[in-house]
């Protein structure tokens, strides 16, 4: 009876572990990411945010878009994929400017591959503000309206937030992506891009499932 009541106690317990070790996050050592601490807020509670950190000069940002691409046609509903210019220096300063005047344009979707063509390909810097001016008045922007956008209080709000949300989210490298606030995927720790794709799979599954997530 004793023996019976003992065998029955263990067997609880190694129940009660392997439901506590499969409600855990996935290991990250198996899939390549890092918490963030503490986890930052996203902006739409609703949706499981994906923030990719990148900067046109980045031939492996370059190399990434491709996989973004193909990953942007499959990914779930209720996933959005927030794209973040680094800002490290001047230079990351510069297209990251571009990218806001681009945005609060209304033309960031028909200029992103552009200016990564323009700075990877065709080796134009891109970076004072009467050389970006040709390049958005070439894609139809009115050159008054690129002015009055890239000198503009929404622009350089989002150029201060830029400068230190990067580091907030410890990432020192790019391409990088956070995923809801809480994981950071590196390119460096991940090793490959299908690597970083299939890590941000597996946390988007398990932020879909927020039961599960300790």
């Amino acid at each position: 009876m004793l023996k019976s009541i003992f065998s029955l106690f263990i067997l609880l317990i190694a129940s009660t572990s392997f439901a506590a070790e499969s409600s855990k996050t996935p290991a990250a050592e198996e899939l390549h990411y890092d918490v963030v601490s503490p986890p930052h807020p996203v902006s739409d509670p609703s949706k499981i945010e994906v923030l990719e950190f990148f900067w046109y000069g980045c031939p492996h940002c370059y190399h990434f878009e491709p996989y973004i691409k193909e990953w942007l046609k499959t990914k779930p509903t209720n996933v959005v994929l927030i794209r973040q210019p680094a800002i490290f220096n001047a230079h990351w300063a510069a297209h990251a400017k571009a990218f806001f005047t681009a945005e609060s344009l209304g033309v960031l979707d028909k200029m992103h591959d552009d200016f990564y063509d323009a700075i990877q390909n065709k080796h134009e810097t891109l970076e004072s503000e009467a050389d970006l001016a040709k390049f958005f008045v070439a894609h139809g922007v009115k050159e008054e309206d690129f002015h009055k956008a890239y000198k503009s209080f929404a622009v350089d709000a989002k150029m201060r937030q830029a400068e230190t949300l990067a580091p907030s989210y410890g990432i020192d490298g790019t391409p990088a992506l956070v995923v809801n606030g809480k994981y950071r995927i590196g390119a460096a720790k991940a090793k490959s891009f299908d690597k970083m794709i299939e890590t941000a799979n597996a946390l988007i599954k398990l932020e879909s499932n927020p039961k599960h997530v300790k």
